[in-house]
């Protein structure tokens, strides 16, 4: 079972359902082959929350769609702790250009791409990308294509 603790610190609302989240995480959960309980943190918020954790842990002074923060090891009353994940919804607004259904797609997709980070995937050369963009793809029902914004704006992904 995933324990998820979402927080929204943004001014921008009603772009994500709790429910759909959870059943996202579950899906990616199971395909992953985690078996046992688990707890991870989803916060929402604008870019200059972001930009500072960016800073501080990356040593870029810019905003960015989505940070990840594992913590590989840690339980809680037999619960693991699998980490947080942060996403500026301000840089996701201003990538979809505003469109409000674009942006929930959005999310569902950082978020994937943030809970993937928590489970150890990282994308670090080609083939890893790859084999990212496709476990994407598949927990989201999409085409490869459509879950990964490839070479435009990779840097934003981590």
């Amino acid at each position: 079972m995933v324990h998820l603790d979402v927080r929204n610190e943004s001014v921008r609302r009603g772009l994500y359902r709790r429910d759909a989240l959870e059943r996202l995480a579950e899906r990616i959960c199971a395909g992953e082959g985690v078996r046992e309980d688990v707890e991870l943190s989803l916060l929402f918020c604008d870019d200059p929350f972001i930009t500072e954790l960016n800073r501080q842990y990356r040593r870029k002074p810019h905003p960015t769609d989505v940070l990840s923060f594992q913590q590989p090891g840690k339980t809680c009353h037999g619960v693991r702790i699998l980490g947080d994940i942060v996403i500026s919804l301000e840089t996701v607004e201003r990538f979809c250009g505003g469109d409000r259904a674009a942006m929930r797609q959005e999310i569902r997709l950082l978020f994937a791409h943030g809970l993937l980070h928590l489970l150890g995937m990282r994308h670090g050369n080609m083939a890893a990308t790859r084999r990212m963009r496709d476990k994407q793809a598949k927990y989201l029902g999409k085409n490869p294509e459509d879950v990964w914004h490839y070479p435009k704006t990779a840097a934003r992904r981590r």
